[in-house]
């Protein structure tokens, strides 16, 4: 098992002088960079993707997670649902780690959650073939439309198999993207993959895109 540190972060939201807060946890030999991009009003202490953090530390995954929103940003509801704001501010963090010299030079990817997911597939969009692999669990890649086909990272869609708005929603998303993708769905899982064994089953499918994808990108660099 490789055992990892955490510290708390703030990222720089560049003109807007703001800060972000957040918690990177950082292996010993990090073979990759995940981001996390929270969906719902959620933040870096989402108990869900905190778990998947620490689970993806334990392969060589360095973690950031982070707060999309200020407090104050996050009060307003109709931001949650700002995917454009979203998106801009992971493109900030995401310069951020490339200026932290423990990550700056690892392949790297998005977690992205409910509209989350949407603001990690606009990112990855905007940046092209920076971007490593994107995972979305229980996401609405149907809010990224306009830019789902511009998306080049391969793209990893989880969907609980009771979400079935959702379910729906990923599956005209997964027609229209063109790069390398997969929808894989887990059995009797609802919207925030509470069941038992559900969650696990989403970071095992997210541990195994992340290692893949990174992995090659490293061996091609």
């Amino acid at each position: 098992m490789t055992t990892s540190s955490s510290r708390s972060v703030t990222t720089d939201v560049g003109i807007t002088s703001l800060g972000l807060a957040g918690i990177l946890g950082t292996p010993q030999e990090p073979i990759g960079v995940v981001l996390f991009a929270h969906g719902s009003g959620s933040g870096r202490l989402s108990p869900r993707n905190n778990y998947v953090a620490n689970r993806l530390q334990r392969v060589g995954l360095a973690t950031l997670l982070f707060d999309l929103l200020t407090d104050r940003e996050a009060g307003d509801r109709s931001n949650v649902f700002d995917i454009e704001l979203l998106a801009e501010r992971l493109t900030v963090a995401t310069a951020w780690a490339r200026e932290q010299d423990a990550i700056k030079h690892l392949p790297l990817g998005y977690f992205g959650a409910s509209t989350g997911a949407a603001a990690a597939l606009v990112a990855a969009a905007r940046a092209r073939d920076d971007i490593a692999a994107v995972v979305s669990r229980g996401g609405r890649p149907d809010l990224a439309e306009p830019l789902l086909n511009e998306v080049l990272a391969p793209t990893l869609l989880i969907v609980g198999g009771d979400d079935t708005g959702v379910l729906e929603l990923n599956q005209k998303a997964l027609a229209t993207l063109r790069c390398e993708k997969r929808l894989d769905i887990v059995p009797g899982a609802t919207h925030l993959f509470e069941e038992p064994g559900a969650l696990d089953a989403v970071v095992d499918l997210a541990r195994e895109w992340f290692t893949a994808h990174m992995g090659d990108r490293a061996r091609r660099s």
